[in-house]
């Protein structure tokens, strides 16, 4: 199996993603996707995984980390998703596998970026059409972001060098108009369409 060319280090932030094969669905009950969240929680903490920004979506994932300690976010990736896939599989009474590959890290080194990187991760289930007002998406810590859910899966200290308050942030959100130019500018960044 071919090794990854990304090295991941300590203080630095990574999008991390991936989708179902053949974009196929991961999530099957609201229990599947507060199985991933309660692994998350317990899990970040040992590895040092840094919650930015997160969204889970019925077919893929987008995860924003920033790497705490000297241990390689690939680990808590690997370790957190292999142990969600085999859990499926026993539910489900399914085999094989659950992704399309190994997960895609892309490290971010641009700080603006980021930003738009949160907001672009947030705005997937409207731009999904899965809800029409992002609050209904409980599966991403948007909320935690607007300050309308208390979790620990988001960096309040992050959140705050960028942002006054929580309205800030939420009119930054919903005042993106998706356009082509802008994908593009990022498109290095974002998820294999």
């Amino acid at each position: 199996m071919p090794r990854r060319d990304i090295q991941f280090v300590k203080g630095a932030y990574y999008h991390i993603y991936n989708r179902g094969c053949n974009r196929e669905n991961i999530f099957f009950s609201d229990e599947n996707y507060e199985f991933l969240i309660r692994k998350f929680r317990k899990q970040s903490y040992k590895y040092g995984a840094n919650f930015i920004a997160y969204c889970l979506m019925p077919n893929h994932y987008h995860l924003l980390l920033r790497q705490e300690n000297d241990s390689p976010l690939n680990e808590f990736v690997k370790h957190v998703f292999n142990s969600y896939s085999k859990a499926i599989n026993v539910s489900m009474k399914r085999t094989g596998t659950l992704f399309e590959g190994k997960f895609k890290a892309i490290a971010v080194d641009d700080n603006n970026y980021l930003i738009h990187l949160c907001r672009y991760i947030h705005r997937n289930p409207l731009e999904a059409k899965l809800v029409d007002d992002i609050e209904k998406w409980k599966y991403s810590n948007y909320l935690e972001w607007i300050g309308k859910r208390n979790d620990e899966l988001v960096d309040r200290e992050y959140i705050g060098w960028y942002f006054k308050s929580g309205q800030e942030y939420k009119d930054f959100v919903l005042d993106y108009k998706s356009t082509k130019e802008k994908d593009k500018e990022f498109e290095k960044y974002l998820l294999d369409k």
